[in-house]
């Protein structure tokens, strides 16, 4: 079952997100699914659909992000993963105007899963890291240095 798992997880970044394939969300994401995101208002994406709309969210504000998987691991019905996500900031995100700025973000992603679908789901991801790179938060001095 873990191996079940770890290849729908790997379909979910291959596939849906790199490959843009938004019509197999159905068949991976159960529609009753909670994802905890706390980037999105209310820290939650609810269903399916939800998650649609959360992806499409990220390709309309990065038209080129690109993940890649660096470590994943499964145990019972559960799968993390370590992933890099990359792209060019070219549409709105979060109430921030695009700023034409390439970033690269990395985050793990912890899925559970039931009957071959993804039921919940726990996502964190480099936001800070980010929005620096996007310019729009400043970047920290390193520690020690005066200001």
């Amino acid at each position: 079952m873990s191996e079940q798992n770890k290849a729908v997880s790997k379909r979910i970044i291959e596939e849906v997100w790199n490959q843009r394939k938004l019509d197999v969300i159905d068949e991976l994401v159960a529609s009753n699914s909670v994802m905890h995101e706390p980037s999105v208002p209310g820290g939650k994406v609810n269903g399916a659909q939800g998650y649609r709309q959360y992806v499409e969210t990220y390709l309309a504000a990065f038209p080129d992000l690109h993940f890649t998987i660096q470590d994943q691991f499964a145990d019972g019905d559960k799968v993390a993963t370590r992933w890099t996500g990359s792209g060019t900031h070219k549409g709105a995100l979060m109430g921030i105007a695009p700023t034409g700025k390439h970033a690269t973000a990395t985050g793990i992603t912890i899925d559970r899963y039931q009957n071959g679908k993804a039921v919940e789901t726990f996502s964190n991801f480099d936001t800070l890291g980010m929005f620096q790179q996007l310019g729009v938060i400043p970047m920290l001095a390193p520690a020690g240095a005066k200001a």
